[in-house]
């Protein structure tokens, strides 16, 4: 089975020190990524580590993909227990840094401990090398990024880092890359801020040898060929079909459609947009670098959920305001799903919806947690009494875009998830629109035969988090090309994304997690979704209270 090669780095942040070990019986048997990450901070990382305390670890994981000039393969891992959901939760972003991480020659880094002094931390093929930069105390992310370029020599492809919000704990705050691409839900941003690392960097030529076979062409010709609706209008273009089906998140999901749609769609996000973006290697290009001369904006995106939480969800139907919401959030590094809902929270509670002045202001007041910023710096989960609206959020996650009331199967989804409301843990959604092909697609009403398609779905994505493959490849990967790629047989493939999923889910119940934290604040909506969550655990041979038996534990 095609896996990640190279060894572990272990950096201890408060001994400045760094050791390497040999990792490759765990490699062989979890490929790489999110899954190599899962199973290291499984297996290393206390029970009851505080998510903000020295004890907590960080891995930044790449898979064996990342040895490949397929497209769909730019992609990283991180992994840690979240500041936002309190459990083990991994993260996945694109951009072109994974390459340069491949060329250090480790397969993970981990980062223990905490250091007394801020840190930016340098990996390189030949060494590692502790920087102490108090004067980037506060630095926004471009900042941060010109500091590294002027000092080092390395561009924002080599760095990842954090802004204004990691440092000062946000709980939903991002570790950027590429300064515009984020490892953004589950607030690991903030885990480097408690640890006091401003930024890490990779460099060098010692990439292992992956010999990754030829049929990857095949794929990223498609992938370069295909007149695909992303290609123009990145995941937006959903959008006007969400609305149509009555699915759309608006005005703090208190309603699931939006009339000023058509202001924040894809034909305006594509209007905006002035050139191709794209990740390493990759050739489907999906990416939206957007920009308004006449108000000064550019940024890239914002991607559907984006447009959801800082657009309908937040009143707003001018895609020059969402565009500035999504620009503000990434120069500060903060998750933006996160970040917009959490103010359209507020803008609920104080019948405030529409107003672009003042979500400018909240977003500058969390990342500084400052006044009512500090306040809603903590997430929908935490605050959501305090302000006096509903809690929209599952393991203090809140929402994705692609509505539950709507697509039960992404509803279940959202409930059994190990990572809370998060739409990409199964990415469901894919197969209840009315867009999918017919030999694929399942009536998104009810809950038949989705409990076990749940199950598929989910190891699949952690499959994919572990090669690393986009999830948008969907179109392009077939049961028979996993298997030519990676040299296994597909279900022996399915079982490592399974025992990914078992494995966080262990973790997060001897943190006290079990079927109470299955739920949706609209589960009385959905007759049968109880009796689908426990098919859903019996289909994983997990007991009827959402733990794992000791039986399934993986070795």
């Amino acid at each position: 089975m095609l896996h990640s090669s190279g060894p572990l780095l272990s950096v201890d942040l408060t001994s400045r020190d760094a050791t390497t070990e040999s990792i490759d019986d765990v490699l062989e048997s979890y490929i790489g990524g999110r899954a190599v990450g899962t199973k290291l901070a499984h297996d290393r990382v206390p029970f009851d580590a505080d998510p903000l305390g020295a004890e907590n670890r960080l891995f930044l994981s790449t898979g064996p993909m990342q040895a490949s000039q397929m497209s769909f393969t730019g992609r990283m891992n991180a992994t840690a227990v979240s500041p936002l959901t309190d459990g083990l939760l991994s993260s996945n972003a694109g951009g072109f840094m994974s390459r340069h991480f491949a060329d250090t020659g480790y397969s993970v880094v981990e980062l223990t401990g905490a250091s007394d002094t801020l840190l930016i931390v340098h990996v390189r093929g030949d060494g590692i090398e502790f920087e102490e930069v108090p004067d980037l105390a506060a630095a926004t992310v471009p900042e941060t990024c010109a500091y590294i370029r002027e000092e080092h020599g390395l561009d924002s492809d080599h760095v990842a880092c954090i802004g204004p919000a990691g440092e000062n704990e946000v709980r939903f705050a991002s570790v950027m890359t590429t300064e515009e691409r984020a490892f953004g839900r589950g607030g690991l941003g903030a885990v480097l801020g408690s640890k006091n690392v401003k930024a890490i960097t990779f460099d060098g030529d010692a990439a292992p040898e992956i010999d990754v076979p030829a049929g990857q062409m095949e794929i990223h010709r498609e992938a370069a060929t295909d007149d695909h609706i992303m290609k123009q209008q990145g995941t937006v273009a959903v959008m006007d079909l969400a609305n149509e089906v009555n699915g759309l998140p608006s005005y703090y999901f208190s309603e699931q459609s939006f009339a000023g749609v058509e202001g924040i769609n894809g034909d305006a996000v594509a209007e905006k947009k002035y050139k191709k973006g794209t990740c390493s290697s990759c050739a489907f290009a999906c990416k939206l670098p957007t920009r308004d001369e006449a108000r000064g904006v550019e940024t890239e995106g914002p991607e559907f959920e984006v447009a959801m939480a800082f657009g309908s969800n937040s009143g707003v139907d001018d895609i020059v305001d969402v565009m500035q919401s999504n620009e503000r959030c990434d120069v500060y590094g903060l998750d933006a799903i996160s970040a917009g809902n959490t103010v359209a929270a507020y803008l609920a509670a104080n019948d405030a919806f529409g107003d672009t002045e003042l979500i400018l202001d909240l977003l500058d007041k969390i990342a500084h947690r400052e006044g009512v910023g500090d306040t809603l710096a903590e997430g929908i989960g935490r605050v959501h009494g305090e302000l006096g609206v509903e809690n929209w959020s599952v393991k203090n996650m809140d929402f994705a875009a692609h509505e539950g009331r709507v697509l039960h199967g992404q509803a279940l989804s959202y409930a059994v998830a190990n990572r809370g409301a998060d739409h990409m843990y199964a990415t469901f959604y894919s197969v209840e629109y009315p867009l999918v092909p017919d030999d694929e697609a399942m009536d998104p009403v009810g809950f038949e035969g989705k409990a076990e398609r749940l199950v598929e779905r989910e190891n699949l994505m952690a499959l994919n988090d572990s090669g690393i493959i986009c999830k948008f490849s969907r179109d392009y990967m077939t049961p028979e090309r996993y298997e030519m790629l990676f040299g296994a047989d597909f279900e022996e493939l399915l079982s490592v994304g399974s025992r990914t999923v078992t494995l966080e889910r262990h973790f997060n119940n001897q943190r006290g997690f079990d079927s109470d934290d299955d739920s949706l604040p609209y589960a009385d909506e959905l007759p049968g979704l109880e009796d689908a969550i426990r098919e859903y655990y019996q289909s994983r041979n997990w007991n009827g209270d959402g733990t794992v038996p000791r039986a399934e534990l993986p070795a």
